[in-house]
């Protein structure tokens, strides 16, 4: 994963302006996270904070990304918030905060890395014995395309893929599942079959505004066998091991 100046841009496709706003789809987002947090909030790879933004019932938040330009935007977005803590932090390299939190949530991050589980354990070290790592990643090896590789996806995930993954670093797993399975469709459709670098600002736009609300519906009465991210949910065993992100 690109380290520094530019990597949210890299990372994402996206300016620092923030481009196109998605504000159905992130609290679609939010509202499959945030049962799985505690009190205590860690967002790795947060990019401008417009996710953790909607943390606003927690004790402590903690918002992160590698890019500094990214964590000033950050800065300024929660600078009227005493309960927020915005650094620069690296998940390829060493990783600390001053006290361990109750979750980790790394929103599209682990697919930016070889060795992903050994990433994940790492970033487990963040998090106290007994909390949850909580991850969305994009799914399907089928949807890689052009995109992925331009923004430095190694991999897109099956649920048994990041299940894997979660298991080689040490992690209980809790649950892993597809997730919106409308949007995987449309990524299909523009992203694979019609061959575009990634989706348009428009139709982004009209994903938000009339796909997002028909797949909130979808999945809460049928469990879907497909979707365009997988989400886990890890437990931090009580007591780790040797090899965990504390010997690494």
């Amino acid at each position: 994963m690109e380290d520094g100046l530019g990597a949210f841009s890299s990372a994402t496709g996206r300016e620092l302006d923030g481009g196109v706003d998605k504000p159905r789809y992130r609290r679609y987002q939010y509202d499959l996270i945030a049962p799985h947090c505690g009190r205590s909030v860690l967002e790795v790879g947060a990019g401008l904070g417009e996710f953790s933004a909607q943390f606003t019932d927690r004790d402590r938040l903690v918002v992160t990304d590698v890019d500094p330009d990214a964590v000033e935007v950050m800065c300024e977005r929660f600078a009227g918030r005493p309960d927020v803590d915005v650094m620069v932090l690296d998940a390829g390299g060493p990783v600390s905060i001053d006290e361990p939190v109750d979750t980790l949530v790394a929103i599209n991050v682990l697919e930016h890395f070889e060795d992903d589980s050994g990433t994940l354990s790492r970033l487990a070290g963040l998090v106290r014995p007994g909390g949850t790592v909580v991850l969305w990643v994009p799914g399907y090896q089928q949807l890689y395309g052009d995109f992925d590789a331009a923004v430095g996806h190694f991999r897109r995930y099956s649920p048994t893929s990041l299940a894997e993954a979660i298991g080689r670093a040490g992690l209980d797993l809790e649950l892993a599942k597809p997730v919106n399975l409308l949007g995987g469709i449309a990524w299909w459709l523009a992203v694979r079959k019609g061959r575009s670098s990634s989706p348009g600002g428009r139709l982004v736009s009209l994903y938000d505004r009339f796909v997002v609300p028909v797949t909130r519906t979808v999945e809460r009465l049928v469990p879907v066998p497909f979707g365009q991210s997988v989400l886990g949910v890890a437990r931090v065993p009580a007591a780790r091991v040797p090899g965990d992100a504390t010997d690494r």
